[in-house]
Formats: structure tokens, sequence, C-alpha cells
């Protein structure tokens, strides 16, 4: 049976490039508190939209969608789900607010992971959560023909549920010596979750709530500001590609951890730049909204929708940015491209 020995596997991990991501984390995390002082309104906006991106990025991975309209009203507890896939949207949404509610009372244990999971079920008619898979489970590829075959093929059935508790055991233990970095240990563990892949379904998503529970638990709360999941879903393929990378060997205690612990890292700096350059822009220019529109278009590239402004700047109104889009058309600094939903504006100078 796999050897949970965090202490042991870390000492691989220490590469230049590790290092190098480890680093400039920890500078962000050394900066946050300064945010989060300085900008409650903003933040509280900025928390809204990322547990919408978070809720939707995290189920569309899974290939599970409904429209931007249902969405927001599932999330703002306005609507009943009306089919599966929004059953599954609005589980979510109750672990998520869980999780960033409660996370400084929450132990990561076995029994605790099954009442999250429990939770993320908690609308579902045809399906209960909380438990552990009753089938043997694989973990398949499927190519542009259609074509599947197995990627991984994690722990039997009927090993799971010693599995999670040695797993559980070894991550606490490990954490409470603080003998190997909070952020190595958490991406380890995530890690062996998704090789254990110990439910019959929801393991990705689970695997993507814990990972925000634990990053809260050692005060690194980007993901209640910028969408982690969303970060992940646009690196799908990368995502993909390191996991199936570190789990080779993993049965026999052979594998390496450090193309996913590399992509995991990846992952939070990315995370933590969007919010440093999203605040900095408020912070060191002092700009009014509308001046905050406009400079949106000096920092980012190619088509930019009133949606993308409206999710990069949760504090400013649609009225506002429409208003300052309709100026700056007018001026002649931007073109209008598109029409209806697909309405996008570019600058000029980029035609």
């Amino acid at each position: 049976m796999r050897i949970f020995n965090y202490r042991k596997f870390s000492d691989q991990l220490y590469t230049k490039e590790i290092v190098d991501l480890l680093s400039e984390i920890h500078e962000f995390r050394g900066k946050q508190d300064l945010y989060l002082e300085a900008y409650p309104d903003v933040l509280e906006a900025m928390t809204r939209v990322a547990k919408i991106q978070s809720t939707e990025a995290s189920n569309r991975i899974e290939g599970i969608y409904t429209s931007d309209k249902r969405l927001k009203d599932i999330m703002a507890e306005k609507s009943e789900p009306k089919n599966r896939a929004e059953e599954e949207i609005a589980g979510y949404r109750e672990v998520l607010n869980l999780i960033h509610e409660n996370y400084e009372f929450i132990t990561v244990k076995p029994n605790f992971i099954l009442q999250l999971h429990r939770d993320l079920y908690l609308y579902n008619t045809g399906f209960k959560g909380g438990n552990y898979k009753n089938v043997d489970n694989v973990i398949e590829e499927v190519d542009f023909s259609g074509n599947r075959r197995i990627r991984f093929q994690p722990v039997p059935a009927y090993q799971t549920k010693e599995a999670m508790e040695v797993m559980c055991d070894s991550f606490l233990g490990t954490r409470n010596k603080d003998e190997v970095d909070s952020l190595l240990l958490v991406s380890m563990f995530v890690l062996d979750f998704l090789c254990i892949h110990p439910f019959n379904d929801g393991n990705g998503r689970m695997s993507r709530l814990i990972t925000l529970l634990l990053l809260y638990q050692e005060n690194y709360i980007v993901g209640k500001y910028i969408s982690t999941e969303m970060m992940i879903e646009k690196s799908k393929e990368s995502y993909y590609h390191a996991l199936q990378a570190s789990s080779y060997g993993w049965h026999e205690n052979e594998n390496d951890y450090r193309p996913f612990v590399q992509y995991f890292l990846g992952v939070i700096l990315a995370s933590y730049r969007e919010f440093s350059s999203r605040l900095d822009l408020i912070r060191e220019k002092g700009l009014t909204k509308a001046e905050r529109v406009k400079e949106t278009f000096h920092m980012r590239h190619g088509k930019i929708s009133k949606s993308d402004i409206a999710k990069w700047n949760p504090d400013i109104s649609i009225t506002m940015i429409e208003r300052t889009l309709a100026e700056m058309v007018k001026e002649e600094s931007i073109r209008k491209v598109g029409g209806g939903r697909s309405t996008a504006y570019i600058v000029k100078e980029e035609d």
C-alpha cells in the first residue's frame, strides 16, 4: 500500500524553479494584509465575483454547464436548481460558502471530507454524496477521435477508507511539526487525494475545494478574490499533463511530485499577480473609476468586452463602464467590434 511520507518526499522538491516560485509567492503573502486593510469595499466586490467564477469554472472543467443568468441566480439563491447540472452547481456553492466562512474551524480529516462531499450533492435527486466509492474507478483520457485510454488506476475501493485515513494523519502530523513548507505540503496532499480518487463522482471538484480550504488555513487567501479554479480551467491541458507526470509510479512510492507541484505553485503565483495588478492600479495611480476603465486597455491586449472589465473591476457599476466605453468610442481611442453578446472593444492602434 502507498506510504504517505511527506517529509521524505519534500526533499526532491527544492529545485531552482520551485524555490523561485515559493519565494515570489511568500513575498506576495507578506503584502496581502496591506491590501486587506486598505480596500475592504473593493475586496468585498471581488469576493462576490470570484465565488461565481470559481463555481462556474470548477464545474465547467467537469462538463457541467448552465447559462450565465441561471448561474448568477443560483449563486444569489434567487432560484432553485432545475436539472442535474444546476443541482451540482448549487451544491458547489454551498461547500464554497462553508469554506469561505469557516475554514479556520475545519480539520482536514476523513469524516469532514466525507461531510463536504455530502454537501456537494446536497441538492442532487439522483446521487447521494458522503460515501467513499463502492466500485473501482479509473482516470481515463479521451482523444479527439473519441478513443479512451486509462491514464491512471486509482486506489481500489476496498482500500480507500484506510488510504484516506493514513494520508490525512500523515498530512496533519507533518503540518504540526512544521518541517515542510506549507505550499509544498498542500500540493503533495492534493496530488495524493487525486491519486486515491476516493469517490464515485466529484473527485476533481472536491480536490479544488480542498485546495482552497488548505490554502486559506495557511493564510494564502488569494483564492477568495481571484478564482484559482478559473486559472486551472484556463490551463487545463497543463493541469492534466502535470497530474499524469506526477502520478507515474505512485502506487510503488516512486512518483515524482515536481511536475504537479510546479504547476500548482504557478497557478497560485498567477493568482497573486492578478490580485496585485488589480489593486496596484488603485493604490499607485489613484485613478477614478472611469480612469480605471480606460487604463484597462493599456494593461491588457486584444479585444476586451464589457463583461471582462466588470470581472476585473467588480466595484465599478455597469452603468459607469458603459458610459466610459461610449466616451472612448466617441473620442476614437477604442473601436467597437462585433455585436450583441459578442460586442467587444479594441485599442485603435492595435487595428
